[in-house]
C-alpha cells in the first residue's frame, strides 16, 4: 500500500495524518499555517481553497518541514537580519543620534564671552514701563518656583542665599523652558502674517525662530545634567500653557512691547548666569568640578573635549546677551517696515549688528544707527 498524507485545516492547529502499512502517527503540535514562510505557502493553496488535500508518493516528500514552534521562527528571523534591522530602526545608535544644527552657532572667543556684562535699558516709553513691570512679576514667580533668593550687595556669602548645584540646575531648566516660547510665538505670528499678506517679512522670521531653537538647545543641555521631578514638570506644563497664550495675544496687540519684554527677560537671565559663575569661582559648587559637559553641548557650540561646566555657562550667558541685544533692537524698529539688521544686512558706512559678538550693544541698537 503506497504511503499517503492527508492535511486538514483547522482554526487553531493543522493536523497531519501519516499512514503506512505498519505505523500511523498524529502530530498535533504543529504551528498555525499562518506562520509558514511565504515561499512555501503555494504548496498549501489547495488546502486553503478546499479545506483538505491528499498527497501521495513523491508529492509527500516535497512538503516543506514546518518549524515545531514559534521560537524556531524567531531564531530564523534573527539569523536572517530582520530582527537586527527592526532594532536599528527603533533604537538608533546614541552616538550617531545628533543631527546637524538647523542654525549653525557662531563662533565666540573666550575674551568676548568673559566681556559680557550686566546691563539694563532704562524704560523710556509707556510700552517700556509695561514690559518692565511684567518682567518683574515674572521674575518674582521664577524666584518662588525655584527657591532662589537674590542677595543684595555684600550679602553674597550669607548661608540663606546659598544655591546648591541642584538648585541652580532646577532654575536653569525652568528658565529655559519659558525662554524658548517668545521666539517661536513671534516667528509663528509673522510667518502666518507673511502668508496672509502675500509678501516677505524682511527677515524677521528667521532670527526669531533661531532664537527659539537656541533656547531649546540650552534646555536640552541642562536636561542631560538634571532630571526635574514630577512637581517641576507640572509647573513647566502649567507655566508654558499660560505664558504661551498670554504672549501670543500680547504679540498680536503690540509686538514692540513683547520684544522689549524679552529684552528685559534676557537681562535677568544674564544676572542669573553671572551669579552662577561667581559661585563657581568662589568654590561654592565643588560637585560641578566632576561634571562633564554633555556631548550635545560640545557638538552644538563646537567646544573642546576638555571643556568644563564653567565654559558651558559662559557660552549660554553669551547667547542670552545676544538675545538681549536682538530684542531690544527689534523693539526700537518699525514693526511693519524696517528690516531685521541681524539677518538682512545693508552697508550704510556705519558699524552694523552681526550674529556674533563682534559689535554687540547691551541695550540694543537705535533705529537711526542702522537705518539704510
Amino acid at each position: 500500500m503506497s504511503s499517503s498524507i492527508v492535511l486538514r485545516r483547522s482554526s487553531t492547529r493543522a493536523a497531519a495524518l501519516c499512514a503506512s502499512p505498519s505505523i500511523m502517527c498524529i502530530a498535533t503540535s504543529l504551528p498555525r499555517v499562518a506562520f509558514v514562510p511565504r515561499c512555501h505557502f503555494s504548496v498549501f493553496s489547495s488546502v486553503r481553497d478546499s479545506g483538505s488535500a491528499t498527497f501521495t508518493g513523491n508529492e509527500a516528500a516535497q512538503i516543506p518541514t514546518i518549524p515545531q514552534d514559534e521560537k524556531l521562527l524567531n531564531q530564523t528571523l534573527k539569523s536572517s537580519g530582520t530582527e537586527k534591522e527592526k532594532t536599528s530602526l527603533m533604537k538608533p545608535d546614541k552616538h550617531n543620534y545628533f543631527t546637524e544644527a538647523a542654525w549653525p552657532h557662531p563662533i565666540y572667543t573666550v575674551e568676548q564671552m568673559k566681556a559680557i556684562d550686566i546691563a539694563h535699558r532704562e524704560s523710556r516709553t509707556f510700552s517700556d514701563k509695561v514690559a518692565l513691570f511684567a518682567i518683574r512679576v515674572l521674575r518674582k514667580s521664577f524666584d518662588i518656583a525655584t527657591g532662589y533668593r537674590h542677595p543684595k550687595p555684600g550679602q553674597e556669602g550669607m548661608t540663606e542665599f546659598h544655591m546648591t548645584g541642584d538648585k541652580w540646575l532646577t532654575r536653569f531648566v525652568f528658565l529655559e523652558s519659558i525662554a524658548g516660547v517668545p521666539g517661536m510665538v513671534g516667528g509663528m505670528v509673522r510667518h502666518l502674517h507673511s502668508l496672509r499678506a502675500l509678501r516677505r517679512d524682511r527677515a524677521w522670521i528667521e532670527t526669531l525662530l533661531e532664537e527659539a531653537y537656541n533656547e531649546r538647545m540650552h534646555l536640552l543641555t541642562f536636561l542631560k545634567l538634571h532630571k526635574p521631578g514630577w512637581f517641576m514638570r507640572l509647573m513647566i506644563l502649567g507655566g508654558q500653557g499660560v505664558f504661551f497664550n498670554l504672549f501670543f495675544i500680547c504679540y498680536l496687540i503690540s509686538p514692540r512691547t513683547c520684544h522689549r519684554f524679552v529684552g528685559y527677560l534676557e537681562e535677568e537671565a544674564i544676572v542669573t548666569y553671572t551669579r552662577c559663575l561667581e559661585d563657581i569661582h568662589a568654590g561654592r559648587l565643588p560637585d560641578w568640578q566632576k561634571l562633564e559637559v554633555p556631548d550635545i553641548a560640545k557638538e552644538y557650540w563646537k567646544m573642546s573635549d576638555n571643556c568644563t561646566i564653567e565654559d558651558l555657562i559662559l557660552y549660554i550667558r553669551a547667547d542670552e546677551a545676544k538675545h538681549r541685544e536682538v530684542n531690544h533692537t527689534l523693539s526700537n524698529l518699525d514693526q511693519k517696515k524696517d528690516r531685521n539688521p541681524f539677518a538682512l544686512k545693508i552697508d550704510n558706512g556705519k558699524p552694523q549688528p552681526t550674529k556674533g559678538l563682534d559689535t554687540i550693544k547691551s541695550t540694543g541698537w537705535e533705529r537711526d544707527e542702522i537705518a539704510a
